[in-house]
C-alpha cells in the first residue's frame, strides 16, 4: 500500500457536491461514499479536517440578489454549512468513524465552538474534525474559512473536492469544446487568469501561507485516497510550478 504524501489535510466539500444529481438538499448515496472515501483515508493515518459548503441547501449572494440584506443571507448561508456538517457527521459515525463538528457561530447544543487548539487535539488523537458555519463573518465564502482554517492548524495540502469537473480548466468544459485542463497551476495565474478556483481571497491566504490546492472530481470512489498518496489526479495549485 502506498503510503501518504500528507499528514494532515483540509477537505474542502461544496454543498453542491451533496446534492448528487438533484441539485437540491442531501443525497444519501452521495454523502455516504463521501463518509467511506474519508474513512479509507483516516486508515492511513492522516489527519483529515472537513470544511463543507452550503450551496445545497442556501447561497448567500443569491439570496442578495433577491433583496435580502447581504449579512442576513450570509448568516442564512452559514447556518446551512451547519446542516450539512452535521449530515457528514452522522455518516462518519455510522461507519464508526470518530467526528467533531466545530462552529464558527455559537451552538453549544448542537457543536462545539470553533477553538484552534481543541481542532488540533482532536485531529491527533484520530477524530475527524468538522468547521462548520464558515469563518462566522459574512462576505466570507466557504473557500476562505478552508485557506484559514488550513493555516491555523498547519494543515500541508487543501484538498477541493467538486462534483462536475475533474480539474481547473482553461474555460468551462461544459460551454467550451477547447477547453484544456491544467496539470498545474501558481496562485499568481489563477488570480490573473481569474479561473475561479476558489474566490480571490482564499486564493490569496493560500498563497501567502504557501498552503498547495488539489482541485479533483469526488465523483469517482477512491480519489480522496489517490490525492493523499501522490498520483497526480486533478490540478494541483501551489506558488510555484515544477
Amino acid at each position: 500500500m502506498k503510503q501518504p504524501v500528507y499528514k494532515r489535510v483540509v477537505l474542502k466539500v461544496s454543498g453542491e457536491s451533496l446534492s448528487g444529481q438533484n441539485g437540491f438538499g442531501i443525497e444519501s448515496d452521495v454523502i455516504n461514499s463521501i463518509a467511506e472515501q474519508v474513512k479509507e483515508v483516516v486508515e492511513l493515518g492522516v489527519e483529515v479536517a472537513i470544511v463543507c459548503g452550503g450551496g445545497n441547501i442556501w447561497r448567500g449572494i443569491a439570496g442578495s440578489e433577491k433583496g435580502i440584506d447581504r449579512a442576513t443571507a450570509d448568516y442564512m448561508g452559514m447556518l446551512a454549512t451547519v446542516m450539512n456538517s452535521l449530515a457528514l457527521q452522522d455518516a462518519l459515525e455510522q461507519i464508526d468513524v470518530p467526528t467533531r463538528v466545530q462552529t464558527s457561530i455559537a451552538m453549544q447544543q448542537i457543536a462545539e465552538p470553533y477553538i484552534r487548539r481543541r481542532a488540533i487535539r482532536h485531529l491527533e488523537k484520530g477524530r475527524v474534525v468538522i468547521f462548520a458555519a464558515g469563518t462566522g463573518n459574512p462576505f466570507f465564502s466557504t473557500d476562505t474559512t478552508a485557506a484559514l482554517r488550513a493555516a491555523e492548524i498547519e494543515a500541508d495540502v487543501i484538498l477541493m473536492a467538486k462534483n462536475k469537473v475533474d480539474g481547473v480548466y482553461t474555460a468551462d468544459p461544459f460551454k467550451d469544446e477547447t477547453a484544456e485542463k491544467f496539470d498545474q497551476l501558481t496562485y499568481l495565474e489563477v488570480l490573473n487568469r481569474n479561473l475561479g478556483v476558489m474566490d480571490s481571497t482564499a486564493s490569496s491566504l493560500c498563497m501567502d501561507n504557501n498552503i498547495p490546492l488539489v482541485v479533483f472530481a469526488i465523483t469517482e470512489k477512491g480519489n480522496i485516497k489517490r490525492v493523499v498518496q501522490g498520483e497526480k489526479i486533478g490540478t494541483i495549485v501551489k506558488g510555484s510550478v515544477d
